[in-house]
């Protein structure tokens, strides 16, 4: 019989699913909620447990982990007679894996301790393909006893798995993290559009540039996307929309100047308003393409 904490999994999306299947395969025992059908009938094919409620899901689990789109939707999982604070057994671990503000973070902490739920922020940066294969960079805010508790669990998840301080630390860290994905991706698309404007080979040009200081994990990651204009989303343009909402908040908030942050947040919310924010992210090219003259 496993001694592994037996877990409950709520929000199978595209970043969900393969992170609660990794969960399995490494032992966990794993009760899974979320409102798409096909997504439980993927978890049941995996060797999870389906549930019908979220109230169902947390009922005897030792470990909750959340993984839902933003604020609102944590919010209404976390709340309520139904959610998970009404629920869960006191004692037990919330890991919200989710990108919300630093500020839905620190509430939902305040909150749970008053039911003796323990709480820790840790969103996660790799995307869908750090997902599955397991290498995702998770940065966490909470206790340092509970971080140690989720650590085994999170190694299951991801490679680089850092505690960067208290309750809401974790989201902080995750929207200066989306913040230097955007403007790489977009500094990408300008060059891929300099360089095909320029008759260059640009898969060769891709391959120096990401050999040296200007290679990325996002040049790395996105490559394809570019050369094949696929933009099947493994993060949407939605979603980024969404962060860089948060970041540049967050940053007013604190006193730090984004200039090319914010112009970059205008740029990802001028392409979801001309209909791509179920894009992937690296379509930020289709808006440089458009800026430049191309028909897309």
């Amino acid at each position: 019989m496993s001694t592994l904490p037996k877990v409950a999994w709520i929000g199978l999306g595209i970043m969900g699913s393969p992170m609660s299947e990794n969960l399995i395969k490494a032992g966990y025992q794993v009760t899974g909620f979320t409102l798409e059908q096909e997504k439980l009938d993927r978890l049941s094919a995996a060797g999870g447990t389906v549930a019908g409620s979220i109230a169902e899901a947390v009922r005897d689990a030792d470990v909750v982990v959340t993984m839902v789109p933003a604020s609102p939707q944590v919010e209404a999982i976390a709340y309520g007679p139904d959610g998970i604070l009404e629920n869960a057994k006191s004692g037990a671990l919330l890991v919200d894996m989710s990108s919300i503000t630093p500020q839905t973070s620190v509430d939902l902490a305040k909150a749970a301790k008053d039911k003796g739920i323990r709480v820790l922020d840790a969103p996660v940066s790799g995307g869908e393909a750090g997902a599955i294969e397991a290498v995702l960079s998770i940065m966490v805010g909470g206790e340092q006893a509970d971080f140690d508790e989720a650590k085994p669990l999170l190694e299951a998840l991801g490679k680089t798995i850092v505690l960067c301080g208290p309750h809401g630390s974790g989201q902080t860290v995750k929207a200066a993290n989306q913040l230097i994905v955007a403007v790489n991706i977009q500094a990408c698309a300008e060059a891929v559009v300099f360089l095909e404007k320029s008759g260059v080979d640009l898969k060769a040009a891709l391959d120096v540039l990401n050999g040296g200081l200007a290679g990325s994990t996002v040049l790395t990651r996105k490559k394809d996307n570019f050369l094949n204009r696929d933009f099947k989303p493994g993060f949407r343009i939605d979603l980024h929309h969404k962060d860089m909402g948060i970041v540049t908040d967050a940053a007013r908030n604190v006193g730090a100047a984004l200039p090319v942050g914010a112009t970059v947040a205008q740029l990802v919310a001028s392409l979801r308003a001309q209909g791509d924010g179920g894009l992937d992210h690296s379509a930020l090219l289709r808006a440089v393409e458009r800026l430049s003259g191309a028909q897309v």
